[in-house]
Order: C-alpha cells, then structure tokens, then sequence
C-alpha cells in the first residue's frame, strides 16, 4: 500500500468529503478521488460509501482507517526518531487560540516555539471555540484552547485557566446610569443591571454568550441585543463606537492596542467563569514533538495569565 493513498483515505474518511478533503490537502479533487480508488481496486474492498452529501466508511473502510491513522502515526514518530537522534525534534504541530487570547499569547508563544522546538513547523490559527473542537476532531488541528470544552469521547483536555467575564465598555460611553449603586461607572455591576444594557454579543452556539443567556435564563432575564457580531475586533470596535457593551474574559484589554479607549468591570451575583483548557483528539497520537508542544502552550499561559 502506498502511503500518501493511505493518508489521503484518512483524511477523506475523517472530513467525510472529498471536497472538503481536497481543500485540506491542497490537490485536485478527481486526482484525490484517483488515488483513493487506486486504494480499494489494490485491496479489492469498497472502502467508502459516495452520496451526493459526502462520503460514509464502510465496515471494512473503517478497519482501514484504525489501521491507517495507526500507520501514518508510527511513519511519524520514526521521522522525528531520527531528528531526534540529530539532536533535535521536527515535524508539524498546529495550534488553534481564541481570539480573546491570540493578541495575548501568540508573540510569546511563537517566541516559546523558536527557542525550543526550531526544527519543526508549527503554524498558529485563530478561531471561535466551537469551529476550533471541529478543527481538533477532524484533524485539521492538533491542539487548542477552548474555552470550556464539551464532553466527547472524541476529545481529552487539560484545564489550565479559569476566567471572570468582564463588562467592557467605551470609555466615553454614558449609558450606565450613574444615580443606581448597582451601577457605578467603574464598580462592578450585577448579572441583573448586565441584562439592562445593550449588548454587542457574539451569535449562539459562543460560549461566552451560551454564558450570558444560560445566567440572565436562570434568573428570569433576557439580554438587551444591540448587535449581535462574529468577531472579536468588530465587537470591539462597535463597543467603541458606543453601540453596547460586549462581555468578554477580562484580559482581552491586556495586549490591546487602544485600550485606553475602554473600560472593565466586574459582573457579579454571580460571577461569569469560563474554564480555559488545552484539547487535543483521542483519535490521533500524539508524537514527541506534540508532547513537546503541550508542554511549552501550558507553560506560556501559566506565566501569561497565571
């Protein structure tokens, strides 16, 4: 068996489509589809089930891909074996941040991968937490951190930070009225005078805004949507615009150019807390050069964040 057929499978299988395979790959889909046949006339077994909404394994497609990702594994940690033996781990580690947390950790953490990982080739993403557990499941990624990761026998996590969300506003933003204690400018404010406030919150399934609407639903409350946006820089700027108030982990502020420009406070009765973790797929091994990496993710936000 040849092995770019078998990692093509692999990946055909694990996105479901050949299109999107494709994409990932970067060739041509008749030419991924090629290869892929070539496969199965060599074993003579049908290993994918083609429909008109993508593809499904069949019993012996799936044998092949335990098999395969197995395979494709040990093909990798034998390179990085022999980098190893030169002295120094290689391969390809990809990361995917939040968007909260990318302007704060991506400098010192790309600083974090030259000094200690040099040989190898690690590219950073940037992505909301729901598409980043798509990412992780199917392979595109092979670690990230989420916020408040779900349950899945697909995915293992580490949890490494737990974050208050915050109330940010413009600075020269007068909507809070000022003659309520409840709501002095630069005190902390309730869930209950939150919910009294336009909001610019990102659109469901977010998990700062499940976060709000699940707080405000328990306690017989509604947001006051003012825009809803999926982005954090065009929140943001709408919030500077004095549009609404967006709630966001308080050290989304830290690194921000312009952050003068707004205020934070404080949301209690209850707090807001949204668990960082570290998440990688259980179906795919991780090699040295991945442990090596955890390491140094872990490291960086203990030190960035504390």
């Amino acid at each position: 068996m040849d092995l770019k057929q078998i990692a093509y499978f692999v990946r055909v299988a694990e996105l479901g489509s050949f299109t999107r395979a494709s994409v990932a790959l970067g060739i041509a889909q008749p030419a991924l589809s090629r290869q892929v046949r070539l496969l199965e006339v060599e074993l003579h077994q049908n290993l994918l089930e083609r429909n008109g909404r993508g593809v499904k394994l069949t019993e012996s497609g799936q044998l092949l891909l335990e098999h395969g990702r197995g395979i494709l594994h040990q093909v990798e940690v034998a390179r990085e074996a022999l980098s190893a033996s030169r002295g120094a781990l290689s391969g390809q580690v990809s990361v995917a941040l939040p968007p909260s947390l990318s302007r704060l950790i991506a400098v010192p953490l790309s600083q974090a991968f030259q000094a200690h990982l040099p040989q190898a080739q690690v590219t950073l993403t940037e992505g909301f937490s729901m598409a980043m557990f798509e990412g992780v499941r199917v392979g595109n990624v092979d670690m990230a951190l989420l916020y408040n990761p779900p349950h899945s026998p697909e995915l293992e996590s580490t949890p490494l930070h737990e974050a208050s969300l915050v109330l940010i506003s413009a600075r020269k933003n007068r909507a809070v009225d000022l003659k309520k204690p409840d709501r002095l400018d630069l005190g902390a404010l309730s869930v209950k005078a939150v919910a009294e406030l336009p909001l610019v919150l990102p659109s469901r399934p977010n998990v700062f805004r499940n976060l709000v609407d699940a707080e405000m639903m328990r306690q017989s409350l509604a947001p006051k949507i003012a825009m809803q946006v999926d982005g954090l820089n065009a929140i943001l700027n709408l919030v500077r615009e004095g549009v609404g108030h967006a709630v966001l982990p308080g050290y989304t502020l830290k690194a921000l150019e312009g952050a003068e420009a707004f205020t934070a406070r404080a949301i209690h009765s209850p707090r807001l807390v949204c668990h960082l973790s570290l998440a990688w797929s259980t179906r795919r091994p991780h090699t040295p050069t991945h442990q090596r990496a955890m390491g140094l993710v872990q490291a960086v936000i203990q030190k960035t964040l504390g």
